[in-house]
């Protein structure tokens, strides 16, 4: 016999802790295609993707394309002096509505929240994320998570420890994943992508994109 005797229930939306909040397949296909197709205009420049070398002399596994600011370890700046010297892309206003329209959807209001930078990670198969926190801005403004491709395994700890306790979240393709209050400073990370999962219909066919808008809280042109 085949097929699928007991279809997998829907997904549900969920907190998974005090300020951070899952929304299983929140970007429609279409929208998720066009973020694709912006992520892509991106990454050929003018600072084109690449793979972040680390301060002690280690590759970051996944390949990151900036837009509003350049964040390199552990800073951020408006020209990106460790690939090409060259400006990051505008901050598109778009993505300023998409951003707030995120906080609507997870915490019923965006209470001005005015997204200024983007960190675009691309996953292949094998790539990984190490635990961390996002610290390098200085404002304390939510953090907004979009997934396209396949799906990955998103572990998201506490504030005060790399380790337990933490929970491992699914995040598909069209998920959103918010963090902010108490949550905006937990140590989260990504141990494993399952290949084969993305739908081409997205425009991924394979590999993982995760794009997270943030404020920095920085001023200056």
């Amino acid at each position: 016999m085949t097929g699928t005797l007991f279809p997998r229930p829907p997904r549900e939306r969920t907190v998974v802790t005090p300020g951070a909040v899952h929304v299983p397949g929140w970007l429609t296909v279409g929208r998720q295609r066009e973020l694709v197709e912006a992520c892509r205009t991106w990454a050929r420049g003018p600072v084109p993707v690449r793979h972040t070398a680390l301060p002690g002399g280690g590759v970051m596994s996944v390949q990151t394309v900036c837009v509003g600011w350049h964040w390199q370890p552990y800073r951020y700046t408006r020209t990106a002096d460790d690939v090409n010297g060259a400006r990051v892309a505008e901050f598109p206003d778009w993505l300023v509505e998409l951003g707030r329209t995120a906080l609507v959807e997870a915490y019923g209001g965006h209470h001005g929240y005015t997204p200024d930078t983007a960190l675009i990670n691309f996953y292949d198969g094998t790539a990984k994320m190490g635990m961390h926190q996002d610290k390098e801005e200085r404002s304390s403004a939510p953090v907004v998570s979009l997934s396209i491709g396949d799906t990955c395994v998103f572990r998201f700890g506490n504030t005060e420890t790399r380790g337990r306790p933490y929970t491992d979240v699914e995040l598909a393709s069209g998920d959103l994943f918010v963090f902010g209050g108490p949550a905006r400073f937990a140590y989260h990370g990504v141990p494993k992508v399952y290949p084969g999962t993305a739908e081409a219909a997205t425009g991924m066919s394979d590999g993982r994109l995760n794009i997270t808008l943030r404020e920095t809280g920085l001023s200056g042109r």
